[in-house]
């Protein structure tokens, strides 16, 4: 996927101002986040909706933007904020996969390969695209694609608010009649260059003959050739740093009141949990159960497991005991989330005579299961068993 936020600058100052006690929301009136007006250089970086119907544009003079709407509002930009919102994004996205790579302060490519579990990448990405809105406050643009490349042409597609797919049976009709200078990686020298060679479109690239734009303009000419054709290899580039807690959640498309079906849910996300602990060589000792209500109350209850795990079975287990401790009978949830936290790498684990006697079958079973998963896919075996889920939550892969 490529996750980008839609008018980050200007939706990110104007949620820190309503937090901060303004009645207005800057989103919905004429105004602008930009330089030091009193200096020439003074450009516009973002603009709202309204200040765009006034045909202002990124990165013109805020001179240019008063001609255009006198009554304008600008606001400073404060990248203190900005920071502080990534981080939020960021780090919702990390309950998703380990595998982020950050393009700007407020976009991101994501590497699901490994993350799917029993859902679809579509349904990954609309249930991304909800949780930033609610929980959150801003709005993101996501593209789900095969590769880096096509997520973010597809990000780019109409905007805001919006999720677009760009599989490789669809190059042809959503990619192909673009402008050229749509292309994602395209200099803008290079555009009139193509227009005289009469290539106008995406598709004309992708048509033209690989030798003729090599002899042109050399390996950027192979490059741009591939793009044009959706063709791209380049992996999703992330740190390798070891996670401080691994989690995951999942919104309802509908209400329950009913803790076995909760519990069912938490075993898939137990599952989901523990595989990631498994992959990281890590054991947590610490299990965070959280619910949110329809009424978006938030409920969270952690303990101290007795020794470090990484077992479904045991981290399940404790999870299950919190969710009896904390849920109300017939309290509709809307979402349910599992955490593990104060990790640790698996080989400085402390193993007791007890964890050696009880788990050691049960840690071989997880590393079995994690291969046939691996192989044959996620859905080849699930301890979950036949889980009586309704049909719209999307756990199938």
């Amino acid at each position: 996927m490529h996750v980008d936020v839609n008018n980050a600058f200007l939706s990110w100052t104007a949620l820190h101002m309503l937090k901060n006690g303004s009645k207005i929301d800057i989103r919905e009136i004429p105004s602008i986040i930009g330089g030091d007006e009193s200096k020439r250089s003074g450009i516009v970086l973002a603009k709202s909706q309204k200040a765009k119907e006034f045909g202002i544009k990124t990165a013109e003079t805020i001179y240019q933007a008063r001609i255009k709407c006198p009554s304008i509002q600008i606001y400073p930009s404060d990248f203190k904020i900005y920071k502080e919102y990534s981080h939020k994004l960021f780090m919702l996205l990390s309950e998703y996969t380990d595998k982020i790579e950050q393009f700007s302060i407020d976009e991101c490519f994501l590497d699901m390969t490994q993350y799917l579990m029993k859902s679809t990448l579509l349904d990954k990405a609309k249930e991304i695209h909800k949780r930033v809105r609610e929980e959150l406050g801003f709005t993101v643009n996501i593209g789900v694609a095969n590769n880096k490349l096509l997520a973010k042409m597809a990000s780019d597609f109409t905007k805001p608010d919006k999720i677009h797919t760009l599989f490789k049976n669809e190059i042809e009709t959503k990619m192909w009649p673009l402008p050229i200078s749509e292309l994602f990686g395209l200099g803008k020298k290079t555009v009139p260059k193509l227009y005289n060679m009469q290539i106008k479109t995406i598709g004309d690239l992708a048509k033209t003959k690989k030798e003729i734009l090599a002899k042109k303009f050399g390996k950027h000419g192979t490059q741009i050739w591939e793009h044009a054709n959706g063709i791209d290899n380049t992996e999703v580039k992330y740190k390798r740093e070891k996670p401080k807690g691994i989690g995951n959640s999942i919104t309802l498309p509908e209400n329950i009141t009913q803790i076995e079906k909760l519990e069912e849910i938490l075993l898939a996300l137990a599952e989901q949990v523990t595989y990631r602990l498994r992959k990281e060589q890590l054991e947590a000792n610490v299990v965070n159960v959280q619910l949110r209500t329809k009424d978006f109350v938030d409920t969270t209850h952690q303990e101290k497991l007795t020794y470090a795990t990484a077992s479904t079975k045991e981290i399940y287990q404790k999870a299950k005991q919190l969710l009896k401790q904390m849920y109300k009978p017939q309290t509709p949830i809307r979402l349910i989330g599992l955490r593990v936290d104060n990790l640790e790498e698996k080989e400085k684990a402390q193993i007791s005579l007890f964890q050696e006697t009880k788990d050691n079958k049960q840690e071989k079973i997880d590393i079995v299961v994690d291969k046939i998963k691996e192989k044959y896919g996620y859905n080849s075996i699930t301890r979950a068993g036949k889980m009586e889920i309704d049909n719209k939550i999307k756990f199938k892969q």
